[in-house]
């Protein structure tokens, strides 16, 4: 599974560009639930073809835009369209039903 850095420079150029499905996850160094996010989602089996990465703490115009009050903060994004947030326990089970659910919904613009 491949894996992104994004910042507020680059996120939105990348992610329209990217093919098929992106975990968007927004972290923080000072989250224990974000260390172990970090550490453990690129061993984990999941429909995706990539993570893509976001530091809250460096990129307060995508915390903004996309509304980010917790972290971990995850969201489904297909062929450059938006699915919006996938809310779930860290588990490869929990996590790919909710990505399911998230790509079910009506596509939307990137916030």
């Amino acid at each position: 599974m491949t894996e992104l850095e994004l910042t507020d420079l680059d996120a939105d150029h990348q992610l329209l560009e990217l093919s098929g499905t992106t975990l968007l996850i927004f972290t923080s160094t000072g989250c224990s639930s974000c260390r172990w996010a970090r550490l453990h989602l690129p061993d984990l089996e999941l429909p995706v073809e990539r993570l893509a990465w976001i530091d809250a703490g460096n990129n307060g115009g995508l915390v903004s835009r996309y509304e980010i009050f917790h972290l971990p903060a995850l969201f489904a994004i297909k062929d450059g369209q938006f699915y919006g947030p996938v809310q779930a326990i860290m588990n490869p089970t929990a996590l790919t039903q909710a990505l399911n659910n998230a790509l079910s919904r009506p596509a939307e613009e990137l916030p």
